[in-house]
């Protein structure tokens, strides 16, 4: 592989195409294995994977937090962590990033065909979301995969627990394993509920984690017949935490103490008055 032109790295010009270039350019030079950083060169897939991730719940962190201005920062290192992956791919002649673009833009052009087709486009996100689990069924048959597909394959295990329960649950509700109404899911927690206090008086550490376990997977049904997103309500809830709680380490501050120096009433009560002022 020829070595990238410094004049492309270095040039802060340009649009879309050019600034990808570049961020291409600049990859391959941090894996150059001459004069590379020792710290890339290190790096392979595994070592790689947990940045991914991290990268990708910094974006969501920045959209829940409306932090607009930092967006395009933490879109740029989810980017550069597609770019990462590429070139180590490229090193070893399994592909490149012109593959990776290419085989995404094939996909989402083949399951449009209600934008890029002749299908029409008078049909709900539902059906749409059906029709493209249909077009995902014929690509496996037209590439030879005649094996039986179950309905929970390919739900990727290195998801966030709760966003892979509620892929789960999706996918069992599409062919009818779904309790009909959120009556049947609150019942269903108060059972999981009376279990786990059982598990905690009676039982050991690994049956109090399954039932644990199990009352956070109805939880996440219950949000699921709701209407509402775990991941992002839980996300939320964080934010208010820490919001709260700032604002108890802030008015301890003006006290001249500290929560070491506290107690959980006091604590409570600036709790309640975080509440009462609308902190969230």
């Amino acid at each position: 592989m020829a070595k990238p032109d410094d004049a492309l790295i270095f040039d802060e010009t340009g649009e879309a195409a050019h600034q990808f270039e570049r961020l291409i350019a600049i990859m391959a030079c941090l894996r150059d294995p001459e004069t590379g950083c020792p710290w890339d060169l290190e790096q392979d897939f595994a070592s790689i994977a947990p940045y991914t991730i991290e990268e990708a719940h910094e974006v969501a962190d920045a959209i829940a937090r409306q932090a607009w201005e930092e967006l395009p920062g933490e879109l740029g290192d989810l980017a550069l962590q597609v770019v990462y992956h590429a070139q180590m791919a490229s090193e070893e002649d399994r592909f490149d990033i012109a593959d990776v673009l290419r085989a995404i833009n094939a996909k989402m052009v083949a399951r449009h065909p209600h934008v890029f087709g002749n299908e029409s486009r008078n049909k709900s996100a539902e059906q749409q979301t059906a029709d493209w689990e249909k077009i995902k069924a014929a690509e496996r048959a037209a590439a030879g995969k005649t094996e039986r597909v179950g309905v929970l394959d390919g739900v990727a295990l290195g998801l966030p627990a709760l966003t892979r329960a509620i892929k789960l649950q999706n996918r069992a509700a599409r062919v009818g394993f779904d309790w009909p109404t959120t009556d049947e899911v609150l019942e269903k927690i108060v059972e999981e509920a009376r279990e786990l206090e059982e598990a905690r008086d009676q039982l050991g550490p690994e049956e109090l984690a399954e039932e644990y376990g199990d009352l956070l997977f109805v939880m996440v049904n219950l949000g699921r017949h709701l209407g509402l997103d775990p991941e992002g309500a839980l996300r939320a809830a964080n934010l208010k935490f820490t919001n709260r709680f700032n604002y108890i380490e802030a008015a301890l501050e003006a006290r001249g103490k500290n929560p070491a120096q506290s107690d959980l009433a006091e604590m409570d009560a600036l709790w309640e008055e975080a509440k009462t002022k609308g902190v969230k």
